[in-house]
């Protein structure tokens, strides 16, 4: 059976500059920060002390959640993942059955460290103070990698595959492009996908103490995160969730479904922690071989693409990709693609930046647009040779964008690498 052809037909976000799709529209056009500082990051004495964290009122859950879940969800992963999922599957015009099973739809949720701050800062506690028995019924679903899906499922009641991926930062892209993979082989009809994550000092002071965070900005949050810049200062941490649904082009012709975009194809490798690569740092061979092998299977040439939708958190390896994109694409500089990345406005939100990340591509294809890197002022003078100016915009360029290019590279030496295009019928 040949590859059938897939689509995005439901958008879903919670990030730290806008919870929902319109907010998160209207932050990435205005170039809106969602970068404060953190008082728990203060009072634990962190080098780090800013982070974005999705500002989510209790009207805003019971706008999606039954009350029962309001009350009892304290995990902040778990609470991410879910308002982005139903807000994805209510944007794609999807149906909740009650009593059937949808046994042609799946969920795909991934997460990093899912129940690490709210194990870590809740339950231990009770533990060590001989409260085990008060944990609650949702203590092992809330702490489970897997359980932002599980609840999730619960929900919407899905028949198909159920699966959780965890591949650090590389997870929300990849998450994605395992539903692809599985609506094109056939096996299922729709795929809800994405990722999560949680935040705090749990989470958060482990990269701290690797010294990868920013640490020169506390008094000033939103100027923290420099992707490309030449004052490249580490990453600031954040969380959130990003989730699509993605849907075999026969079903959303069928259902008279809105298309918002085209899942083209995408890579994932490993550099095999050889070559420069460890648990920490990638091989840039594999990166390169990673992006045109992405090409490939898209079937997509470089000179059609219009953005690039890069990793880059603000760390001294936004250098080196950027040097990676160069050779892949071997284009001169005048034609090479726009370049961008939303985490100069949310942070670094490790698990969930693919998935968060991707929501905005689509915004930008279906929209016209390709929104700033702020605090981008000045490009890193290593690549003042490689990029023209104006291909990394500091201000929201309103122009079509047809087709894009989207990368994630996470610890452990893992790469995901995805090209969506814009939907034209």
């Amino acid at each position: 059976m040949a590859d059938r052809r897939v689509v995005i037909t439901g958008l879903g976000v919670v990030a730290s500059n806008g919870v929902g799709v319109k907010a998160f529209d209207e932050a990435l056009k205005n170039g809106t920060s969602g970068i404060k500082k953190q008082q728990d990051m203060v009072d634990a004495q962190l080098r780090c002390q800013i982070g974005g964290i999705p500002e989510i009122s209790d009207e805003y859950k019971q706008t999606y959640l039954p009350d029962l879940l309001v009350s009892k969800i304290k995990n902040h992963a778990v609470i991410n993942g879910l308002l982005a999922g139903l807000e994805a599957w209510k944007y794609a015009g999807l149906p909740v059955d009650k009593d059937e099973v949808d046994n042609e739809s799946g969920i795909i949720m991934g997460s990093g460290a899912l129940g690490l701050d709210y194990t870590t800062s809740q339950k231990v506690q009770a533990v060590e103070n001989g409260l085990s028995r008060k944990l609650g019924s949702f203590t092992i679903p809330e702490s489970m990698s897997s359980g932002a899906g599980a609840f999730l499922n619960s929900l919407l009641g899905l028949g198909n595959r159920v699966l959780s991926n965890s591949s650090a930062c590389s997870t929300g892209s990849e998450a994605v492009l395992l539903g692809y993979e599985h609506i094109a082989s056939g096996k299922a009809e729709r795929m809800l996908c994405g990722s999560t994550e949680g935040d705090g000092i749990y989470i958060w002071g482990g990269f701290d103490a690797l010294r990868v965070l920013c640490a020169d900005s506390n008094d000033e949050p939103t100027k923290g995160s420099r992707p490309i810049s030449n004052s490249l200062g580490g990453f600031v941490p954040s969380s959130g969730a990003g989730a699509l649904v993605l849907e075999s082009l026969e079903s959303a012709k069928k259902r008279g479904a809105n298309i918002l975009a085209e899942f083209k194809g995408g890579y994932v490798n490993s550099g095999g922690q050889r070559n420069g690569g460890s648990l920490t740092a990638p091989n840039f061979k594999a990166i390169i071989s990673c992006i045109k092998n992405t090409l490939a299977t898209s079937k997509i040439e470089p000179g059609q693409i219009d953005l690039i939708s890069g990793h880059l958190t603000s760390t001294p390896n936004d250098v080196n990709e950027v040097k990676c994109w160069v050779e892949s694409l071997g284009l001169e500089a005048a034609k090479f693609p726009f370049i961008n990345t939303p985490k100069s406005m949310i942070g670094h939100s490790i698990a969930a930046a693919g998935s968060i990340e991707l929501v905005a591509c689509v915004l930008q294809l279906q929209n016209n647009y390709i929104h700033p890197n702020i605090n981008c002022d000045t490009i890193h003078p290593e690549l003042s040779d490689l990029l023209i100016r104006e291909k990394v915009p500091s201000k929201t360029l309103y122009q079509e964008v047809n087709t894009l290019i989207k990368a994630n590279f996470g610890f452990g030496d893992l790469n995901c690498c995805v090209v969506l295009q814009k939907w034209k019928g």
